[in-house]
């Protein structure tokens, strides 16, 4: 038996230390968006013979594209600028042939008007936001026969909210230091890390219900423990067999799908501590009562008589 709510203060620290870092890092730097939300081209080249990244910037810069944003990615590199148009696609091209003495292969090419990119980014927040109100509605409905089944969807909504700022947060440290841009496919895979957290915290959640039901313990507290130790070998094997999955794809996906992959990866890791140790221990402390205890400081104090 594993003592999960013996040790849930350090969990409910580390998360906190965790979500305040993350809430500085996008309050500091904030997300680098990609053309998906802003508009521009993007194109990933292969160059052959293979030139430094600082000689392909300034014959970006002598061509007329100092804004340029260049990210290496193995052998190719990944070029967002400006919206440009086919004619001066292919100008551009030549001119780095030509500059840089080398020949080039057009591995990728997208273009996205301002228009288009202001919708997606707004239709990207229309969808979490969704999301999460469904999901904290259904929660609250297949736990109806619990008492207060409320706080069971907003534990499991607080578990998300966690996994969620720390995919966000760490990507806004990654647009920082290394120029990484967010797109629609990274709002595709907070929205998959999203569904992956709900489905963990539910089945640790139906598995507390069910040692509730059948009156394992008065003791709400080694209900959940009992119930979490029960989990814990499913969650793992369910976290493992994912994870090899996704550093297949991290591995041999192509750089395209890279930081997606990765995104996913920080997302399966915090979903299933967050499982485990945010959201069934949270019950406990809203069942016992323990606000009061472990943070003073939300609880005023009492008026003297």
């Amino acid at each position: 038996m594993i003592d999960f709510i013996g040790k849930k203060q350090w969990f409910f620290l580390g998360s906190a230390i965790m979500i305040i870092v993350m809430i500085i890092s996008l309050s500091a730097f904030k997300l680098q968006p990609g053309i998906d939300f802003t508009g521009g081209t993007s194109m990933t080249l292969s160059f052959t013979p293979q030139v430094e990244q600082n000689q392909l910037r300034q014959e970006l810069t002598a061509l007329g594209y100092p804004e340029a944003i260049i990210q290496r990615s193995e052998d190719n590199f990944f070029i967002r600028t400006k919206e440009i148009s086919v004619d001066e696609r292919q100008s551009l091209i030549s001119g780095l042939e030509t500059g840089l003495d080398t020949e080039i292969l057009v591995l990728d090419y997208n273009t996205v008007s301002p228009v288009i990119a202001k919708d997606t980014a707004r239709n990207a927040g229309i969808a979490v936001i969704i999301a999460a109100v469904a999901m904290l509605i259904y929660i609250a409905w297949a736990f109806r026969r619990m008492p207060k089944p409320f706080r069971w969807g907003t534990g499991a909504i607080i578990a998300l909210v966690h996994d969620v700022l720390i995919v966000v947060g760490v990507f806004a440290i990654l647009g920082q230091v290394a120029n990484v841009e967010v797109n629609a496919m990274f709002i595709t895979a907070v929205l998959t890390v999203v569904g992956y957290s709900i489905n963990n915290t539910v089945v640790v959640f139906d598995r507390i219900r069910e040692n509730r039901t059948r009156g394992l313990s008065p003791d709400f507290a080694v209900t959940v423990n009992s119930s979490l130790t029960e989990t814990l070998a499913r969650s793992m094997n369910t976290s493992l067999t994912t994870l090899c999955v996704i550093l297949a794809l991290l591995l041999f996906g192509g750089a395209t799908i890279h930081y997606f992959v990765l995104a996913l990866l920080i997302g399966l890791l915090a979903g299933t501590y967050s499982s485990l140790c945010i959201a069934a221990p949270l019950l406990v402390v809203w069942e016992k009562g323990e606000w009061r205890q472990m943070f003073p400081w939300l609880s005023f104090p009492k008026k003297a008589a």
